[in-house]
Formats: structure tokens, C-alpha cells, sequence
């Protein structure tokens, strides 16, 4: 098979996929030596480029996903409006920034540090695609635990959850109401 027909094995697997596609997955299919994948989707991504298109390959952990281009998000949305695009509310991101730092962890744990019931919230991020379920912790009760999901990697732009900014430790307590400019 000649690099042309590589290239085009593997943009229709990841456009048929729709979903994040393991690289050893996607080079056992495709025929393609595990270390040539990342050039071929370098080549893609650059004839993507060129022409204007409205795709790009990410890479998201060890996978690799055919997605649209952030600039035409809100013509994706104006055609496809649905609550699922709805934006995050503050208790939204207050649980799934608690879940992103901390994962895997449980509902109680989510609870415990916001201070309030959050079940509404993750089902509401489980919903989204941003949050799933990851297990089970082996304690009495056997509770469900969660993770963040390969959307919301790309939905913050991200490649792992190590690009996450660290934390500073600073609360909200610690900032000054009335800081001077000058």
C-alpha cells in the first residue's frame, strides 16, 4: 500500500470512528507501523491546512480523533442547538475542575468538597460527555467513581490531563477585595 493510500486508510477510519481511535488500534487497521502514525497525521493535518478544511486530527492521550475546527464552532452549534452545547454553569465547573484534578473520584468525595449535593451536576456532566463513570472504589458500599472523558479534552483544548494548569493553592479568601492599581 503506498503512502496515499495510508493517508486515506487512516482519515476514513478516524471519520467513520467518530470516537478516539488507540494508536496501536488505528496502525494495526490501517497497516501502518505505529511510529509512521503520528507523521501520517502530521500530513493530514497540514493538507487539512492548505485546503481550508473544517477538520483536524488531535491527538488525546495515546489516540487520535478526527474533529471540526474551533472557528466553526458556533456555526456546528447554530445547526445543531442542543442542550448538550448549553454552557457549563459555576457549579458545573466547580465539580468537573474537582473531578479533573482529582480523578478518578466519587459523587461523596465531589460532595464533600463543594459542601453540597452534587448529583444533579454530574449526571448533568455525565450528560455533556465531559465526566463517565470509571468503577467502583473497594469500600463498603462499593460507590461509583468518575473521570473526565475524551471530550473534555477537546473541550478545553487539551492533549492529557497533565496540561491541566497546576493548582496555586490560593482561595478565594486569600485575594483582597480592594487591591490598588498603582
Amino acid at each position: 500500500m503506498e503512502v496515499k493510500e495510508k493517508l486515506g486508510s487512516i482519515e476514513a477510519v478516524l471519520f467513520a470512528s467518530g470516537e478516539p481511535v488507540e494508536l496501536l488500534r488505528l496502525s494495526e487497521a490501517c497497516d501502518v507501523d505505529a511510529g509512521a502514525v503520528s507523521s501520517m497525521i502530521r500530513l493530514l493535518n497540514e493538507r487539512y491546512d492548505d485546503c481550508g478544511s473544517g477538520f483536524c486530527i488531535k491527538k488525546l492521550d495515546s489516540s487520535y480523533q478526527m474533529c471540526t475546527r474551533e472557528e466553526f464552532a458556533p456555526c456546528i452549534r447554530a445547526a445543531l442547538e442542543t442542550k448538550k452545547y448549553a454552557p457549563l454553569s459555576n457549579a458545573a465547573m466547580e465539580a468537573l475542575t474537582i473531578i479533573a484534578y482529582n480523578q478518578p473520584v466519587s459523587k461523596g468525595f465531589v460532595e464533600n468538597v463543594r459542601g453540597i449535593d452534587s448529583s444533579s451536576v454530574i449526571n448533568n456532566l455525565i450528560e455533556k460527555g465531559l465526566v463517565e463513570e470509571a468503577g467502583r472504589l473497594d469500600v463498603p458500599g462499593k460507590p461509583l467513581i468518575y473521570r473526565t472523558t475524551p471530550v473534555f479534552l477537546r473541550s478545553f483544548g487539551l492533549s492529557s490531563v497533565s496540561e491541566l494548569p497546576p493548582l496555586t493553592g490560593q482561595t478565594v479568601d486569600d485575594i483582597p477585595e480592594n487591591e490598588d492599581e498603582n
